[in-house]
């Protein structure tokens, strides 16, 4: 028995092949947002009106104080900034407080850094009792203003006999509530619990796995909490001016001596503030592509 297939029409017709969709405007292969020309206009202003102050920064260390005081102001850059750093070198001790503010920044720094990553793995890994309420009270302590703080501090100092002297500065500067928060919600996304558990199974102690394994993990961290510590310590003011004077100064303390006189002198004021700037943005151009680049090659993907 033969079976007859039926031969197929001719006249059959197929279904128009369906069009790709459309791109929406603006995005780029690859599902990247391309900005349009009102977002790059947006973010030029923005730049420009943050760089503003530091150009007129230099503006003005270059120029002397009869061209400040004139209507409109100068705004470009002068012939005038050797000679206002040397007025500057004349009315402070700039070196001698350059110096001390990298000892104190950089102490600060080291000790911010080191204790606030102990203390955010402890908070964010280990299971101990009163870990919430202790945590909880390190928090709060971001709450009370440090002026309140002031005057039993400077009591402390004055009865150890560290009075003008960096230790005065640097010893309440290690310990910060912000670094400890920090660095403890860094390792909570950042370092997985099987990295421990897999240390505790090869016999290492909690040190050799702090060292070990929770420090390459929170570098990225440590990184952006270091420079955002330095540049908190290296500005710092408030302390420092009640605690040092004049003969053991830092850079915002002798900032202070400058411009003096019946004129107060702005053009000396600025060329001092550009002196005490410059080692700030040498260290943030410097490191602030390592941070980046450190937060993208330390992501760990879940």
């Amino acid at each position: 028995m033969t079976t007859v297939t039926a031969p197929r029409s001719t006249g059959e017709t197929t279904a128009p092949a369906a069009r790709p969709a459309r791109r929406p405007r603006g995005r780029r292969a690859g599902g990247h947002e391309r900005g349009g020309r009102l977002a790059y206009a947006i973010l030029i202003a923005a730049a420009l009106f943050s760089a503003f102050p530091f150009y007129w920064t230099i503006v003005a260390a270059t120029r002397s104080n009869a061209d400040l005081a004139k209507t409109p102001p100068a705004l470009l850059p002068g012939g005038n900034l050797m000679h206002n750093f040397d007025q500057v070198l004349q009315q402070a001790d700039i070196g001698k407080a350059l110096l001390n503010s990298l000892i104190v920044s950089g102490s600060v720094t080291v000790g911010t850094v080191l204790c606030s990553t102990l203390a955010g793995f402890a908070f964010a890994k280990l299971h101990f009792r009163g870990r919430n309420a202790l945590l909880a009270l390190t928090i709060g302590t971001m709450m009370i203003p440090p002026q309140l703080g002031v005057i039993p501090l400077f009591m402390v100092i004055a009865k150890l006999h560290w009075v003008n002297q960096l230790q005065a500065v640097i010893l309440p500067g290690l310990v910060s509530a912000f670094g400890v928060f920090f660095m403890r919600q860094f390792l909570v996304q950042a370092l997985p619990d099987e990295l421990i558990e897999a240390g505790r199974v090869d016999g290492a102690s909690t040190a050799r796995i702090f060292w070990s394994i929770v420090i390459p993990v929170a570098r990225p961290g440590m990184a952006v909490l270091g420079i955002l510590t330095f540049m908190a310590s290296w500005n710092d003011f408030f302390w420092p001016i009640i605690a040092l004077t004049s003969q053991q100064p830092t850079v915002q303390v002798a900032l202070r001596q400058l411009g003096g006189g019946y004129v107060h002198d702005q053009s000396v004021v600025m060329a001092g503030t550009l002196l005490g700037t410059l080692p700030v943005l040498l260290v943030f151009g410097l490191l602030g592509r390592q941070i980046v680049g450190g937060i993208m090659q330390g992501a760990v993907k879940g």
